[in-house]
């Protein structure tokens, strides 16, 4: 029996990124499969950063040509595509309120209803290990609980591809396998996961998918 091939969910025809005359990337021909871990790689200020800031819409490219979800574009980023792809930034800022409310800020901007947010937010939680923790205060959470509300607060919304900005970055070693974990969830549930990093945890992964971006260049 032949195994159909993945339909990838975000597929990159040209992607370039230039400051003046230096050109950060030119990437061409990158397709993301759905249910794939995918980390990428490269020296500092080789444009990790940028290039997940672009994808997620927050950053303009010069040259952007792309489909996403079997819908494609030429130039400008849509903002309702902002919906099915998030970025989860290395040092995510947290609301001095709660847990819930963190996780729960995107659900209330779409318009959810109260019950429905509790109840998604309420699972969100118990996913991240977060329930034991529900009523500390975000002012003291450590680093890798930090990072795990950003995880669940992005989680919660059921992004298509999730892109993720050195997560395990400053952690010791039993919080880096805490995100680890809920990283190999992600992809589990068939998401999209683009992680740029440097920890071998991640990179050492079975069936990560290895993306380096070098000299302007993106190989695999």
């Amino acid at each position: 029996m032949t195994t159909k091939p993945a339909t990838p969910v975000l597929n990159i025809s040209r992607l370039s990124k230039a400051f003046g005359d230096r050109v950060l990337f030119d990437i061409r021909n990158l397709a993301l499969n759905p249910g794939t871990l995918y980390v990428l790689t490269g020296d500092n200020g080789s444009g990790k950063t940028t290039l997940q800031r672009i994808l997620a819409g927050l950053e303009t490219a010069n040259d952007l040509q792309l489909t996403f979800d079997g819908e494609s574009i030429n130039g400008a980023f849509p903002a309702r595509w902002r919906r099915d792809i998030i970025h989860v930034h290395q040092h995510p800022y947290l609301f001095h309120s709660s847990i819930a409310d963190n996780i729960a800020y995107g659900l209330k901007m779409r318009g959810l209803a109260a019950n429905e947010r509790h109840a998604m937010v309420a699972a969100a939680m118990q996913w991240a290990g977060l329930d034991v923790r529900a009523n500390v205060p975000p002012k003291r959470l450590s680093g890798g609980e930090r990072q795990k509300v950003a995880l669940a607060r992005a989680k919660v919304l059921e992004p298509k591809v999730l892109l993720v900005d050195e997560p395990t970055a400053n952690l010791d070693r039993h919080a880096r396998l805490q995100i680890v974990e809920l990283l190999q969830k992600t992809v589990a549930a068939q998401r999209t996961v683009v992680v740029a990093c440097h920890d071998r945890e991640i990179i050492d992964l079975p069936r990560v998918v290895r993306l380096n971006l070098e000299g302007g260049r993106l190989t695999m």
